[in-house]
C-alpha cells in the first residue's frame, strides 16, 4: 500500500535512508516474507520515490544478507537463516569481532569511548518491541556498538568482513512479532566489552566481545 502521511520521511532525514529504515521495518515485520519478489517500480509507486533510493536501499539490504538478487529474476526478501546457517554466522562473528576488538583497544580515545557508551544508554532506554517500530532503536544502537568497534580496530579488511557478515540484522530478523527477549544480557555484556575497551587491555576486550558473541550465539540457537 502507499505510504501513508504518518510514514512519510521526515524532512530532516535523507531520502534513501527513510527508504531502506522503510524496507528493513517490513523485512522484519514480514510484511515482506522470505521469498517476496521485491520489484522496483512497485516499491517506488508504494513509497512515493523515485527508483534511485529503492535501488540504493536495495543495495545496501543485498550487503547484509536481508534480500537477495539474481540475474534476470531480480530481488527477492532472503529467506530466513537455518539453525545451521544461524550457528555458521555465529561462528564467523566469533572469529572476526573478538579480533577488532583487540585491535581497537589500544587505539582507545575518550571519544571513542564516549561514543560506545552513549550506544549502551540507548540500548538501556529503547523500547523492545514486539514490531521493528519499536525495536528499532534498540537493533540501531546495537548495530552501531560493533560498528564502532569494527571501525577504530583502523583494518580495512577486518572492516570489510565485518561489514559483509550482516549478523545484526540478520538475527534482529528473527524477532519478528515477538521483540528483543535478551535485552538484560545483551545490556550486561555490551558494558563489559566497553569496559575492557576503556582498560586499553587488547586480551581483555578481546576476551569480553568473545564472551559476548559466545552468549549470544548460545542465545540465537534456543530461538532458531
Amino acid at each position: 500500500m502507499p505510504a501513508t502521511d504518518g510514514q512519510r520521511r521526515p524532512k530532516r532525514v535523507a531520502l534513501s535512508e527513510w527508504v531502506y529504515d522503510e524496507l528493513l521495518s517490513r523485512l522484519f515485520d514480514d510484511t515482506l516474507p522470505p521469498g517476496t519478489p521485491l520489484n522496483i517500480d512497485a516499491l517506488a509507486r508504494d513509497l512515493d520515490v523515485s527508483q534511485t533510493p529503492i535501488r540504493e536501499a536495495l543495495a545496501r539490504l543485498e550487503s547484509t544478507g536481508l534480500v537477495t538478487r539474481a540475474a534476470l529474476r531480480g530481488y527477492r526478501a532472503a529467506p530466513l537463516l537455518t539453525g545451521a546457517e544461524l550457528d555458521d554466522l555465529m561462528h564467523a562473528r566469533g572469529v572476526i569481532e573478538p579480533a577488532v576488538a583487540r585491535l581497537a583497544a589500544p587505539r582507545r580515545t575518550d571519544g571513542f569511548i564516549a561514543a560506545l557508551g552513549e550506544t549502551v544508554t540507548r540500548l538501556a532506554e529503547a523500547p523492545k518491541g514486539p514490531t521493528f517500530a519499536e525495536y528499532h532503536a534498540y537493533w540501531e544502537a546495537d548495530e552501531t556498538f560493533h560498528q564502532l568497534i569494527a571501525q577504530h580496530a583502523d583494518n580495512a579488511f577486518l572492516h570489510r568482513a565485518f561489514e559483509s557478515l550482516g549478523g545484526q540484522a540478520q538475527r534482529f530478523r528473527m524477532f519478528g512479532g515477538l521483540g528483543v527477549s535478551d535485552a538484560d544480557h545483551a545490556i550486561r555484556e555490551h558494558r563489559a566489552v566497553l569496559e575492557a575497551l576503556d582498560s586499553g587491555d587488547a586480551d581483555a576486550a578481546g576476551a569480553a566481545m568473545q564472551a559476548h558473541v559466545d552468549a549470544v550465539r548460545g542465545r540465537a540457537a534456543a530461538e532458531a
